[in-house]
């Protein structure tokens, strides 16, 4: 079940039912089955505090992922923080369109909780590529 929040944001995830089917799609893909996956976006205030008291990071980010999948049962679970301020920035500062660069990091987020890292280069750019694969999936869910 993926459920969709906002905390000190006023940002609408555009197409929540067909993101729904997507990230099931993504998970399936993966070898896993969605169990409570929750998005919350936040304000970048919120998110950096978020940052300093769970990450030991005091920067803006765009996704904070907290992990409680069960990977013996191949089942995702997890709260995802995003920040689509700092989405819509890196969007900008990336020259992509910010709408295509929020679900970059919504299915980021799965990824993570699939067990894919992005901590060192090899990691970053295969996390990249499975995004690009996944962003082009979601371009065939109705």
């Amino acid at each position: 079940m993926v459920n969709y929040y906002t905390e000190q944001s006023d940002f609408k995830l555009p197409q929540k039912m067909r993101t729904r089917r997507w990230l099931k799609a993504v998970a399936e893909a993966e070898g896993f089955r969605l169990g409570a996956l929750n998005y919350i976006f936040c304000g970048s205030m919120h998110h950096r505090q978020m940052n300093v008291q769970f990450v030991g990071h005091d920067y803006f980010t765009d996704i904070i992922t907290f992990d409680y999948t069960d990977y013996e049962k191949r089942v995702v679970s997890g709260d995802v923080f995003i920040d689509p301020d700092t989405v819509a920035d890196n969007a900008r500062q990336l020259g992509t369109d910010p709408s295509e660069e929020i679900f970059r990091v919504v299915v980021h987020g799965v990824l993570h909780l699939c067990g894919h890292g992005d901590k060192t280069p090899d990691e970053e750019a295969q996390m990249h590529a499975l995004e690009d694969r996944y962003l082009a999936l979601r371009k065939t869910i109705e």
